[in-house]
């Protein structure tokens, strides 16, 4: 029999609401004994039930929920619902962007809390990040094994939120080991190459994938710097949309070493297309000392804020580095800039951005939003899900 939660007065509202988290401070009392990653029931003070999750003692969310239907059961049936329903969600624009790698499982948002799976061509990775992710490994890789029985399955458990579970980082493949852990993807036309064992977060960011295609859009005859390129993949686009000019800068040389490798993967070398191994901070102060200007200007940089005790300080970093892509804009240039940070609000960051803009002493023009890709949905019931937020402003 599972350990029973009894919440604090009030404290259920947020369940009532089908939020999948419960925090610590809601707490109340504990019958029973519940281990790391146990399923436990949850009550308020009236005894009446209330949801059924997996309980981390030590996390502030002790407790993320499964199901807030009584008679559902968590076990290997449960997953493989979970996992079909979550592809039969993609189904409609995976067809329609012939896309090989994609978000299969987004976390909470899809009903699996903290539990993130990718898709990429014959592989799967799983990123297991909550104490009840973790218990449930094996039930859901034999779930994956049945609904996609040509693929190998590997683990990308190394980040460090484990920690907060009290987890320890746990990498490796959970089928039979595989020669290379290296794979190539296609979207809307253009081929990517993954290392899904080597490359950031489960190998790559497919959340940006529409955000890609529509830069492609804006490129044609432009001359184009995609600042912390990565794997160059929004050059990509921009290339085969017929960019005159784009420079891919990151501070990896082995992310642009697999840039290179997709220029070659889509026939792009005749295209004007170049590498600099740099700090983006440093190399655009550097440009804006030679007095070199851009038609476009991308800026995708990785997260800035881990925690609200951050955040003050991510907003002076994200004002600086708008500003000096400002600088850099010829009149009536094009800015392409993101914000990965969940705490960061829309309305602050373009707040942020317009600061940049003051400050640069130039005036832009909020042209467009943009988001994460459709395999990551929000879910009505869990607003933190989203997290990416992107500008496309005109410069004059």
């Amino acid at each position: 029999m599972s350990a029973r939660i009894y919440l604090k007065v009030t404290r259920e509202k947020s369940l009532l609401r089908k939020h999948p988290w419960v925090f610590s401070k809601a707490i109340n009392k504990i019958k029973g004994n519940a281990l790391l990653g146990d399923t436990v029931d949850i009550y308020d003070n009236k005894d009446n039930w209330l949801a059924r999750g997996a309980y981390s003692p030590e996390s502030q969310i002790r407790i993320r929920i499964w199901t807030f239907d009584q008679k559902e059961e968590i076990d290997k049936d449960f997953f493989l619902k979970k996992l079909t329903k979550a592809q039969q969600r993609r189904d409609w624009f995976i067809e329609q962007g012939q896309l090989t790698g994609y978000r299969l499982i987004a976390g909470e948002s899809d009903g699996l809390p903290g539990i993130t799976i990718d898709k990429y061509d014959n592989f799967i990775v799983c990123q297991l990040l909550s104490a009840g992710g973790d218990f449930h490994r094996y039930t859901l890789v034999e779930c994956l094994k049945e609904l996609y029985p040509k693929c190998h399955i590997y683990e990308r458990s190394d980040v460090d939120v484990r920690k907060k579970e009290g987890l320890e980082p746990v990498t490796g493949w959970l089928t039979e080991p595989q020669e290379s852990t290296i794979c190539t993807i296609e979207e809307y036309g253009i081929k990517i190459q993954v290392d899904i064992a080597n490359g950031h977060k489960t190998g790559f960011y497919l959340d940006q994938r529409e955000s890609r295609v529509t830069a492609g859009k804006y490129a044609k005859d432009k001359s184009v710097l995609n600042c912390f390129s990565y794997t160059g993949t929004f050059s990509l686009h921009c290339a085969a949309n017929g960019a005159k000019e784009v420079i891919n800068v990151d501070v990896s040389q082995a992310a642009l070493d697999i840039a290179q490798k997709n220029v070659q993967l889509n026939n792009l070398e005749d295209a004007n297309i170049s590498f600099v191994k740099a700090d983006v901070f440093k190399l655009l102060r550097q440009y804006r000392d030679e007095k070199r200007t851009f038609d476009m200007i991308i800026l995708d940089p990785p997260k800035f804020v881990e925690s609200k005790a951050q955040l003050t300080g991510a907003c002076r970093g994200y004002k600086d580095i708008n500003m000096l892509a400002m600088q850099l804009l010829n009149p009536k240039g094009i800015l392409f800039t993101f914000s990965c940070s969940g705490l960061m609000e829309a309305s602050l960051f373009q707040k942020v951005v317009a600061d940049g803009a003051l400050d640069a002493r130039r005036s832009a023009y909020f042209v467009d939003r943009l988001h994460q890709a459709p395999d990551h949905p929000v879910s009505s019931n869990y607003p933190e899900g989203y997290y990416l937020k992107g500008l496309i402003c005109q410069v004059d």
